[in-house]
């Protein structure tokens, strides 16, 4: 009978222990990993929002970058609900959180309680049969060798099962108390959390107010800002054609240089029907004002660059999108047409421009009075415009993020802006949807 109730008590103690095991499965990684990539977001939005009003302050102190001034601030009113929305975000998965350790806290709880009763229960068979029966007596009274054996050996395991499941009380005791502690930490999290919000909501508004506020000022001297775009407007076809006209005249004088190339390098074969051949080939397409002829090797950066859209670095590492690509009615002054075949950044001053990939330096122009630099990567080009220093020169090879100067003062509002295009031979593109999110 003695036997029988160890060995149930046994059972049971295994059960128990597996129980626990279970309970203790290493926490939801996912859930983890998902909590610190909404944390590193946040930070993100958090350093654009105080870069952000960096610039505002900058606009605010300048009478002729109202136009600027609005546009911040409707980059920064998106920047604060994305951040309110992260925020959200964050609380909702908190309480998730929260709720589970609570629960596994109640679990372990009621886990404590059936071990100590199991242990109990154990100790108090032991006690109550150390009469009927001794170790020594028990030992002696097996029929043979190897039953007294398999009886030493139950005792040794009974025993260390004994001190198992005190070690597992005392653990259960530690780990509901390091839940405790970690649910009060949640809470006051949660809490912060929360009055983070609150504060995010009340900029928000304000934000909105002085938007709205700005956007009335405006409409008061729309004329005077019309006249201002279409200025603007004008200069920027002016610097779009020259632009242009560089990009085909590089991809003229590149396919003229690699065909003849290409003919010194046919010339010198023995086979003089084979040198012909290759070089009328070759001559077909340097008339081609269209389309580079690459190489193996700009093959695969081109490749390379193509394979990276909506990956690359912006041309800055913090600004302010003022002026967005297309053709569209100005936000705020709708009598005047948009005509943007890129994107442009309100930087602070002395802000450095950096290579958005790879590359060549192809051209680096003098264009009324401003500077513009292109790199080639493959049959893509970016195109920087708006520099005031260039510490590149033609034919120079860059590396992603490296620097390439530094902005330059706007003839008009004496705001720093960079104006960047994105091109697939002759073609612009859309930055947009070649930029990473920030």
């Amino acid at each position: 009978m003695l036997m029988k109730n160890h060995i149930f008590s046994r059972l049971l103690f295994a059960v128990a222990v597996l129980t626990l095991t279970l309970m203790f499965a290493p926490f939801d990684a996912f859930s983890q990993s998902k909590s610190a990539k909404l944390k590193n977001d946040k930070k993100k939005i958090e350093t654009e929002i105080a870069n952000t009003q960096k610039l505002l302050k900058q606009t605010e102190k300048n009478k002729n970058a109202s136009l600027q001034q609005i546009s911040v601030l409707r980059q920064q009113i998106s920047n604060r609900e994305a951040l309110i929305t992260t925020l959200n975000t964050e609380i909702f998965q908190l309480e998730e959180e929260l709720a589970l350790n609570v629960k596994l806290s109640q679990d372990l709880s009621k886990k404590l309680e059936y071990m100590k009763s199991d242990y109990s229960r154990v100790v108090y068979l032991a006690y109550k049969n150390r009469k009927l029966i001794d170790k020594v007596t028990f030992l002696l009274s097996a029929d043979n060798f190897s039953q007294m054996f398999r009886r030493i050996k139950y005792y040794s395991v009974f025993a260390n099962n004994v001190k198992r499941q005190v070690e597992l009380i005392e653990k259960t005791q530690e780990e509901i108390k390091a839940k405790n502690e970690e649910i009060v930490q949640m809470k006051a999290e949660k809490l912060a959390l929360l009055e983070g919000k609150e504060v995010e909501i009340k900029k928000l508004e304000m934000d909105r107010t002085a938007t709205t506020k700005k956007a009335q000022e405006l409409k008061q001297k729309e004329k005077q800002l019309a006249s201002t775009l279409q200025e603007k407007q004008k200069k920027r076809k002016e610097l779009d054609v020259a632009i242009k006209k560089a990009i085909e005249a590089e991809i003229v004088a590149a396919n003229k240089k690699k065909a003849e190339e290409a003919a010194k390098a046919a010339k010198a074969k023995a086979n003089k029907n084979t040198t012909n051949t290759s070089s009328s080939s070759r001559s077909g397409k340097t008339t081609a004002k269209n389309e580079i002829v690459l190489t193996p090797d700009e093959q695969l950066v081109s490749n390379s660059f193509a394979n990276n859209k909506g990956k690359l670095p912006w041309p800055v590492a913090k600004g302010a999108k003022v002026g967005d690509f297309g053709s569209y009615p100005h936000p705020d002054v709708p009598s005047v047409m948009i005509e943007n075949r890129g994107i442009d950044i309100l930087v602070e001053p002395n802000t450095p421009v950096r290579a958005i990939f790879q590359g060549e330096v192809t051209g680096i122009l003098d264009v009324m009075g401003t500077k513009v630099l292109m790199i080639r990567h493959g049959e893509y080009l970016s195109v920087y415009q708006n520099l005031a220093s260039v510490n590149v020169k033609k034919g120079d090879k860059v590396t992603t993020k490296q620097s390439i100067g530094t902005v330059a003062k706007s003839s008009t509002n004496n705001t720093y802006e960079l104006h960047f295009e994105v091109w697939k031979n002759n073609v612009y593109l859309n930055p947009n949807q070649w930029l990473s999110g920030r």
